[in-house]
């Protein structure tokens, strides 16, 4: 999932404060697998009730709802759930252009990016490769230099066309 999927700016905490101000669970379920929405009902109704005592009550109940969303999306993941993040991390470049794209419905900036991003790779890894072929006919460890970056290039290019056929985040 996306880098920013635990911090407080999240696609993941975005939506269940979103539940929590507009009285409705839903909203948040669809981040969590669904062995883990009675669980969420649950702690969503506590932080209903809870939220009506007062100011603070209602701070520690949407922090204890958010915590309880996040954390069962990271385990739906199989990743560790590490607490909350604040938000405005630093997410790179990627993450905000493919929001953008979701949002207008165009992949021209994300796709000038990574395919800017993309070619530059691989021409710095072929060029390596094509320094270290000149040279890998003068010794064994040049040749294994030479072995050791044309397998780099090909598991690189291979990584990345399963990734492009990959279907879950």
């Amino acid at each position: 999932m996306p880098p920013h999927c635990d911090s407080m700016d999240g696609p993941v905490a975005t939506a269940a404060r979103r539940a929590l101000e507009e009285s409705n669970v839903a909203l948040a379920l669809p981040f969590v697998p669904e062995s883990a929405e009675a669980e969420v009902r649950a702690t969503f109704h506590k932080a209903q009730r809870a939220r009506e005592s007062g100011p603070e009550a209602r701070e520690v109940a949407d922090r204890y709802f958010l915590e309880t969303v996040v954390r069962l999306h990271r385990e739906g993941e199989g990743a560790p759930y590490t607490g909350l993040k604040p938000a405005g991390l630093d997410i790179g470049p990627v993450i905000p252009l493919a929001e953008k794209a979701i949002e207008s419905g165009s992949i021209a900036d994300l796709y000038s990016f990574l395919s800017a991003g993309l070619r530059a790779e691989l021409e710095n890894r072929l060029r390596r490769v094509g320094e270290l072929r000149a040279e890998a006919d003068s010794s064994v460890p040049a040749a294994r230099r030479y072995v050791e970056a044309m397998l780099d290039f090909e598991v690189f290019a291979h990584r990345l066309h399963k990734s492009m056929l990959s279907t879950h985040h």
